[in-house]
């Protein structure tokens, strides 16, 4: 199925951001949520996709007493036909498509021993092939169109190595390298495409891990929010700033908090010193954990 996008030809082109269209996936919450309010601030009209279908209507509701445009939008990143329903139904109501943010994700932590085979299963189908339905149903739009930019949320995870999170890892590294790779035959045909790799970013996933995906070993909350803290989270909303700042400079890996980026060079110019440092952090992270609490098994 296609839609008509043919309109004036001042109109084909990629808005930044006054009277732009901005689909977010997991938009009800955390960076998603963040990005959504500051896109309307900056005039642009946000649906905002989650499967938290009453929390993603308070949002836009919120959106909304404030004074910008934005609709709710039941989805399950993990069906395709719903994320081409999705992506037709906004471009049938507003005309256009100029964002696609694949943003919804979940996490698993613990050790790979800990793993059963459904774990694996659930954190692909959310953050990699989640990833590749909303390209699919975005960037044939976008094609048509001319004019678009896709922007899937990756993280340092995807960067760097990240034991306790590995099928986590597994996950961003491959959106990174299908971000950076479709954003070479994407640039000939008019469309956009950047990765965003978070740091550490104050949201509600450090808060309720089980909410957002599930910790397979019994580390006590208060443990957890300890160590968060200790990497100095970035508030979402000052991370969303910034991010649209990058996104409108067409950047093509954006890694927030700033300081991140000294571990992302030390990776790239010497990954064994990068391997050896994730070893001492891991070591010192798990012996501040039994330090802080017994829930280390």
């Amino acid at each position: 199925m296609t839609t008509d996008t043919s309109g004036p030809q001042e109109d084909r082109r990629l808005r930044t951001y006054q009277e732009a269209v901005a689909i977010i996936t997991g938009g009800a919450s955390g960076i998603g949520r963040a990005l959504a309010e500051e896109l309307s601030r900056r005039g642009a009209e946000v649906v905002l996709a989650d499967r938290q279908i009453e929390l993603a209507e308070e949002v836009a509701e919120g959106i909304r007493e404030a004074g910008g445009m934005a609709t709710a939008a039941e989805v399950d990143v993990t069906d395709f036909a719903a994320m081409q329903s999705l992506v037709q139904n906004t471009l049938a109501t507003l005309g256009r498509l100029d964002y696609f943010f694949n943003n919804a994700g979940i996490g698993i932590g613990g050790e790979v021993r800990h793993y059963e085979i459904e774990d694996w299963h659930q954190i692909l189908d959310v953050n990699l092939h989640g990833v590749v339905h909303g390209i699919q149903a975005a960037y044939p739009i976008m094609i048509q169109q001319g004019y678009g930019h896709i922007v899937n949320t990756a993280s340092m995870a995807g960067l760097m190595p990240a034991p306790w999170s590995v099928s986590y890892a597994a996950t961003k590294h491959a959106v990174v390298g299908l971000s950076t790779s479709l954003r070479i035959e994407a640039a000939a045909l008019g469309v956009r495409i950047s990765v965003l790799c978070p740091g550490v970013i104050d949201t509600p996933i450090l808060q309720s891990a089980g909410k957002y995906g599930k910790m397979l070993q019994p580390i006590a909350p208060e443990v957890q929010r300890a160590y968060w803290r200790r990497l100095r989270p970035m508030p979402a909303d000052r991370f969303a700033y910034r991010t649209l700042n990058a996104l409108a400079r067409n950047q093509a890996i954006i890694v927030l908090p700033s300081w991140w980026r000294i571990i992302w060079w030390i990776n790239r110019l010497s990954p064994s010193l990068g391997l050896h440092l994730s070893r001492r952090f891991y070591s010192a992270a798990l012996k501040a954990m039994l330090a802080e609490g017994d829930g280390y098994r």
